[in-house]
C-alpha cells in the first residue's frame, strides 16, 4: 500500500517536473493573470485584455523574428528604426492616390527586409559585433526616414481598406492579434520541425561545430536577419495603418527593446542556442500585461525602463540557474 502511495507521489512529481520545464511560461503568464484579475477586477475585461493583446501583437511581430537572431548568437538593434524607415515609406506611398494600395505594402515589406539582409551581410562577411552593426543601421535608416519625412509628422490616405489591416477585427478579436498567433504557428513550426531551424540551434550553441558539420553558418544568420526585417515590416504594417500617420522621430522607439526583453522573459538566451517561438509569444503578452498595469496604477512613463530593465535582469539570473 505504502509502494503504491509512493508510486503515485512520484507519478505527479515527474508530471509537475515536465509541465514545469516545458509549459512554465505558459503557468507564469496564466498566474499573472489571475493575480491581477484579483488586484485590479478591471483588467480581465474583455475589452481591456484585447488592448493588451493589441498592443502586444505590434512588438510581438518583431519579438518574433528576434527570437531566431539570437538563437542564432546574434542581436538587433535596428529593429525599432527600420519599423519607422519602413513605416515612412508605407505612409509616403500610400498617401499618393496614384500608387495602388499593394505596392505601398510590398515597399514596405521590401524596405524592412532589405535592410535585414544589410545586417547580416555585414555582421557575417566583415565579422563585425551584431551589437555595432545593427545599431549604426538603426542609426542610419531613422535619420534617412527623417529627412524623407521632412522632419515632421506624415499621413496618409484614411481609407478602410488600409485602417482596417491595424484597426479591424474578427468579432471582438483584432485583426492585428490574429496576424500575430498566425506567424507565431508558422514560425514556431519552422524553428522546431525544419531543417532549417535545426540549424539555427545549431549555429547559435556552437558555430565552429557547426562550420565542421557543413551547416553555411552566414547563410542561416543572413536569413535570420532577413526574416527579423519580414517581422518588423508586418509590425510596421499593423502599427501604423492604424491612423494611417507616422512621425518618424519617435515611431517604433525602443521598440526593439521591448522585443528583446519578451525573447528574454519567453525563456530564450542570449547566448544562443535555446530558446521557442511558444516562449517569447508568452513572455510578450507578461510584457503587455506590465505596461498595462503601469498605466491602471498611474506609476509615471518615466519608471517604465526601471521596470522593464528589471525583468530583463531577473530573467537573465534566472537563466543562469540553469
Amino acid at each position: 500500500m505504502a509502494e503504491r502511495t509512493l508510486d503515485k507521489q512520484n507519478s505527479f512529481l515527474s508530471i509537475c517536473k515536465y509541465l514545469w520545464s516545458g509549459y512554465s511560461i505558459i503557468i507564469i503568464t496564466v498566474c499573472i493573470f489571475i493575480l491581477c484579475g484579483i488586484i485590479v477586477p478591471q483588467f480581465l475585461a474583455i475589452s481591456n485584455l484585447m488592448i493588451v493583446l493589441r498592443q502586444a501583437s505590434i512588438i510581438g511581430m518583431i519579438a518574433l523574428g528576434m527570437t531566431f537572431v539570437i538563437i542564432a548568437g546574434g542581436i538587433d538593434l535596428s529593429a525599432g528604426h527600420v519599423a519607422a524607415a519602413s513605416g515612412t515609406v508605407l505612409i509616403l506611398l500610400q498617401g499618393n492616390e496614384a500608387i495602388p494600395l499593394w505596392v505601398s505594402i510590398l515597399a514596405c515589406f521590401a524596405v524592412a527586409m532589405f535592410m535585414g539582409f544589410v545586417n547580416g551581410v555585414v555582421i557575417t562577411k566583415f565579422r563585425v559585433p551584431a551589437f555595432i552593426v545593427t545599431l549604426a543601421i538603426g542609426l542610419i535608416v531613422r535619420s534617412v526616414a527623417l529627412y524623407a519625412a521632412g522632419g515632421v509628422s506624415i499621413t496618409g490616405r484614411r481609407i478602410p481598406e488600409f485602417t482596417n489591416i491595424g484597426n479591424g477585427s474578427v468579432g471582438i478579436i483584432p485583426n492585428a492579434l490574429i496576424i500575430w498567433v498566425v506567424c507565431a504557428v508558422i514560425l514556431g513550426c519552422l524553428l522546431a520541425f525544419t531543417k532549417f531551424g535545426s540549424y539555427v540551434y545549431a549555429v547559435g550553441s556552437n558555430e565552429t561545430a557547426a562550420r565542421y558539420s557543413g551547416i553555411a553558418v552566414d547563410r542561416i544568420r543572413i536569413i535570420c536577419y532577413t526574416l527579423v526585417g519580414f517581422c518588423v515590416g508586418m509590425s510596421a504594417l499593423l502599427n501604423f495603418s492604424r491612423m494611417a500617420a507616422i512621425s518618424a522621430a519617435t515611431a517604433s522607439n525602443l521598440h526593439e527593446f521591448d522585443a528583446i526583453t519578451a525573447v528574454v522573459v519567453g525563456g530564450t538566451t542570449l547566448a544562443g542556442g535555446r530558446g521557442k517561438i511558444m516562449g517569447t509569444f508568452f513572455g510578450m503578452i507578461i510584457v503587455g500585461v506590465v505596461s498595462n498595469l503601469m498605466i491602471m496604477f498611474n506609476i509615471s512613463v518615466y519608471l517604465t525602463g526601471l521596470v522593464k530593465g528589471g525583468i530583463i535582469l531577473v530573467a537573465i539570473l534566472t537563466q543562469r540557474k540553469d
